[in-house]
Parts: structure tokens; sequence; C-alpha cells
């Protein structure tokens, strides 16, 4: 399905069923996030706010389904890409190749060759308009959430230089607006951008950066792929979409960026410049990342095609589109993690609920004792999954996107034999680390094969009358020989001496693990549990082992963390959407043309909240 644009896009989404055009005044701050939170849920349609208080059309819900990526990668199945690279790989490196094999070679380096961007100068769409004063107030740039520090830019394509090489790199970024042509520049520690800023800095030089928005999505989405540095980021666009990227030489700079985007904003960050106070913001790990210092963008040139479209997204407690996102990078990237680093493993689960990075499923052909813990340091080592926290290999015969079988293999580890622990860097917006981007990892072997070990029924009703402090919920207990409750912990009473204390009662016995959460988390509800415990652990600190003789367990402490629990860093609040504009579109609804009436997310939510704030206040 062949798009040259964003705007041809849209018009194959909206022939597709795939988009709907809002007509009725939407404000981008709050009220645009509210809508799109509550059709991301559903796995709705795209949404175009054609009604916002400015002159471009707001889309968001781009990326928000399969079959929408899949229009967007132009292929039937997201594996496609992974399988190209397979075979292009396998004839790359093909032993003892003889000259026929050799010519044979030609038409594939031909069609390398043809991934690579095209450099030019002249004019194109994405110039032939041209704010006479750098105005970011012309665009519907979106307030996400009530505690958010501003409006952000949440799809920008960020080009920078290395100034020693002259590789360029994109990277996504967000980008607080702080005035009409200031934003701030959240880069992390670990991008290349921060690595770009740090040797301008060094040089004493004023640092040149381009912003596209728009265009072709496959590009966004190639700015927010884990790619080594000084690989570029077009060639990968070049390689997805079967031809090179046009790129077009920015009006006041010479950096280049795609020729059909929508919006450029051209510009410098003064490394000697104080940075700016950044955030808070409702990010993609379900909290508010807190707010700090960061570079300042300034804006001295904004261009734009004349029907541009301006699309932003959201994060937060997932699932969201970013979702689909994650899932295009795990089936795009397993082949060069497989034929590079692991070539045991066969497949990889990185599930929406963790984050796409805190929780990982590893297929994996093992041959001999231990290579599960070679595999999981191994993969510790790779890129981006530097900042994996919790780990599992399961056999090659196991599905890992399969969450009964895979929970079946977590029901035979041998405590004493099968979990492995380290310590290495987290995510930047890692909330639970007891340090700033640094946290304990924990490795679970579990391709045991089954014992078919004998399950019994926990006695509720003395649990209850030893322990009236904590809520049960024992569907889990049968399929994984788990415990799973609620505690409301007080300094004289904490998780881990509810734990041992459980782990000494003879009606626990044959449980393997422990998995505390707040009292006010559903407990019934999967999808809130798994990101609860992927996202709210640091596993140096918050998984542990009962030593209890005759029963030992492996605990998770997924509660919210306080000083009584030894942690001294801010914990952040749940995100979720204010009463006033929930009410606000309750009221609109009928008015949207989306269909039957979807409740907002954020009811089922609000309990988990603590206080009123991006930060979380404990009673």
């Amino acid at each position: 399905m062949a798009y040259s644009d964003l705007i041809s896009l849209i018009e194959i989404f909206e022939e597709a069923g795939q988009l709907a055009r809002i007509s009725e005044y939407v404000n981008p701050e709050l009220e645009a996030t509210e809508i799109t939170e509550r059709v991301v849920k559903q796995h709705g349609k795209a949404l175009l706010f054609e009604n916002n208080g400015t002159e471009f059309p707001l889309l968001m819900n781009l990326y928000g389904s399969q079959e929408r990526m899949n229009m967007v990668f132009g292929t039937q199945n997201l594996d496609e890409p992974g399988i190209r690279i397979l075979k292009i790989m396998h004839h790359v490196i093909k032993p003892s190749m003889s000259f026929r094999d050799k010519l044979m070679l030609l038409p594939m380096l031909k069609e390398i060759s043809s991934w690579m961007p095209n450099r030019s100068s002249g004019r194109a769409n994405c110039q032939l308009e041209m704010m006479p004063v750098p105005d970011l107030n012309r665009l519907p740039i979106p307030k996400c959430w009530p505690f958010d520090g501003g409006k952000f830019i949440t799809l920008p394509m960020v080009h920078t230089q290395n100034p020693e090489t002259g590789a360029t790199n994109v990277g996504m970024y967000r980008m607080q607006v702080l005035d009409s042509s200031t934003t701030a520049m959240h880069w992390h520690l670990h991008k290349d951008g921060a690595r770009h800023f740090e040797m301008y800095k060094k040089a004493g030089k004023l640092m040149p950066v381009s912003v596209a928005i728009g265009g072709d999505p496959i590009f966004a989405y190639c700015a927010s792929a884990p790619l080594p540095e000084n690989i570029d980021e077009y060639m990968l666009a070049g390689f997805l979409r079967h031809e090179r990227v046009r790129l077009i030489k920015c009006k006041t700079n010479d950096l280049y960026v795609a020729a059909d985007a929508d919006f450029v904003l051209e510009g410098y960050i003064d490394p000697n410049e104080e940075f700016a106070y950044e955030g808070p913001f409702g990010d993609h790990t379900g909290y508010y990342s807190l707010a700090d210092y960061y570079p300042k963008f300034h804006i001295t040139c904004i261009t734009h095609r004349p029907d541009a479209v301006y699309p932003a997204t959201i994060v937060g407690v997932p699932p969201k589109e970013d979702r689909w996102l994650g899932k295009a990078t795990e089936r795009i990237f397993l082949t060069p993690i497989r034929l590079t680093v692991c070539p045991d493993v066969k497949d990889m689960n990185l599930p929406y609920q963790g984050g796409f990075h805190n929780l990982a499923i590893v297929q994996a052909e093992l041959q001999y004792t231990g290579q599960a813990f070679t595999l999981m340091n191994a993969l510790w080592g790779v890129g981006q999954m530097m900042f994996n926290k919790i780990m599992i290999v399961v056999g090659k015969n196991t599905n890992p996107f399969d969450s009964k079988a895979v929970l079946d293999c977590l029901s035979n580890i041998d405590l004493s034999k099968d979990v492995l622990f380290s310590r290495g860097a987290a995510d930047v917006l890692d909330h639970a680390g007891r340090e700033f981007a640094l946290s304990g990892k924990i490795g679970i072997d579990a391709t045991r094969k089954s014992e078919n070990k004998p399950t019994r029924a926990l006695d509720m009703e003395q649990m209850k009358a030893d322990f009236p402090n904590i809520y049960i919920n024992d569907a889990y207990f049968s399929a994984i020989g788990a415990l799973v409750i609620g505690f409301e912990k007080t300094s004289d009473y904490t998780v881990r001496q509810l734990a041992q204390d459980l782990s000494c009662k003879d009606y626990i016995q044959g449980l393997t693990y422990i998995a505390v959460f707040d009292q006010s988390v559903d407990l019934n509800d999967a999808d809130i549990l798994l990101w609860q415990i992927s996202g709210n652990i640091d596993p140096q600190t918050d998984c542990f082992q009962t030593d209890a003789p005759n029963n030992k367990c492996l605990v998770f402490d997924a509660t919210s963390k306080q000083r009584m629990d030894g942690f001294i860093r801010e914990w952040p609040n749940i995100i979720v959407m204010d009463d006033q504009t929930i009410s606000a579109i309750d009221q609109k609804w009928n008015k949207l043309g989306l269909g039957e009436f979807i409740e907002s997310p954020s009811l089922k939510l609000k309990p988990m909240v603590k206080g009123s704030g991006a930060v979380a206040k404990f009673e």
C-alpha cells in the first residue's frame, strides 16, 4: 500500500475505515488526550481533530492498531522486515562463496545501496511556507496530562550532528514548550543527541539542531528505534520503505531533514546556557517523570507544508499506541540480536505492560548447563536491552507469547539454582531504582522440564484471620504457585516482615512466589498487576527470598516505595485525567461522531493515585 507522505496516508486510513474526522471543537489542552485515551484503549481509529483553535489539524492515535502499523510499514505482518534482514545476512555471510555466488550478490548489493538517503538542495514541500516570526503557539501542541509542566511536542524527529565525524543522528526526545520560540530538549544521558551536546560543549560551539514533525510516519518510528551510533536512521527508513529517502538541506543550518516533513523547526542549543527546568511529564511508564534540568532549544526558523498536519502521541498507563511501536522494534531487532549476539535466541516477547524493556520473555535453545545465565548477561549488554529489569528464559518448545505456558514454566523453577541477580544501567525514566539511572536486575531460568508439582488449596480463612491487614487473590495460585496480595504497610510492619511471617505458615507450603501490591491495586486485573510488578521494583532490593527453613519463596515487592522502605527519591504519581476534563468529554461525546460512549479509563485508576500532583503524597 504505497503512500508518499502523511497527507496521503491519512486518505488511505480514511478509505480503510481507520480514521475519524472530528469537526466539533476540541481543546488540545487535555481534551484531545482524554478522547484519545478512551479510543486507544478500545483499539479504535486514528483521530483527526480538525477544529482545535489553530489553522492546522491535529492527528492522534496514528500508530494505535496492528492494522494501521501494517499500513505504515507496508506489510502484512510486522515480522516481514526481520525476515528480510535474515535473508540478506545469510547471503552476505555465506561461507566459501564461488564466483557465481558473488555475481548473484550484485543485485542485492544494488538494493542495499538504494536504502541510502539522497541529499539535495533547492526547495521541498516542507519549506514552501515560512513563518515570518517563529511561533509555536500557531501549532496545536497538546498539554497531555493535568500535572504536565506545559505543552509537549511528543513526536519530534530531532536532527543533530557529531561535530568531529559529521555523522547525523535522528532521535526522538520530548520537547516542552517554554515560550513561542523556545523549548526544552529532554535527551537522556544514554542518547546520541546528549553525546553530541557534550562534544559541542567541550568545543565551546553552538550546536545546530533541526526538528522535523510529520511526514512519512516511518520516520518517527526510525527516530525511536534503538539503532547503534553512526547507523543512519534514514537508511533504516529506506530499508523499511524499499526506496531511498529524499533529504533537503535546512534553510538556516547545514543539517538535512526529510523533504516530505510537515513542519521543520530550525535553531540551535547553546551548551553554555543555563538549563531549563523541564517537566513533569506523564510518561510511558504510567507515572509522571518528575521535573529536572535540560538544555534549551532556540528556534530561529519554522517552515511547513501548506497542507500541514500536526501529529502527536500520548503516553501513560499502558496500553497506548506506543504498544505497537514497541512491538515493531521487538520484531525487527530480534534478527540482529540472534545473528550477532545470541544465536540461541529463537524468539522474544517484550510485553507492553512492562514498558517494553522492564520485562523480557526469551525463548532459547539451550545446549549446556548455565547457558540461560550466559544468555541473560549477554542480552543485558546489548543496546537498550541494558535497561531490562526482569528477564525470563523459557525453552525452545515454549511459546513466549502464551502466558499460560510461561506461567507453567515459572512454576517449575528451583529457587536455589534458577535465579540470577545482577545490577546495571536503568532507563532514566525508571522511578523504582534506588539510584538515578541504576537498578538491579533479576533473571529466571524457567527451562526446567515439568515436575508435575501438586498444587494445594490455601486455607484462605485462616490466612485472613492471621493477617487481617492483607487481602488476597488466589486465582493465580494453581497456575504458578504464587500468592498475590494487597497490603497496607506501615513503618512498624513492612513487606519484608509480612513475607517472612507468611512463609513460616504451614498452609502456604508449596508456594514459590509471593507478590505484594498496594492495597488500592485491583488484584483481578492481570494487566495492571504485570504493569505494577515490572515497573515498581528495583530487583536488587525489592526481590528477595524468604529464609523460612521449609518454605522458601521468591518475593516481589511491587508496592509504592516510601522512606520506610529506605527509598529516598521522590515517588511519582500515577497518571490520570482530572475530573473536570472527564466531565467535559462525557458531555461532548455524542457530538464527536465516535460511536457508542466509552467511559474514561482514568476512573478505574483513580483509587491508586496518592494525593494531588505529579509527586505521590503518602499519608
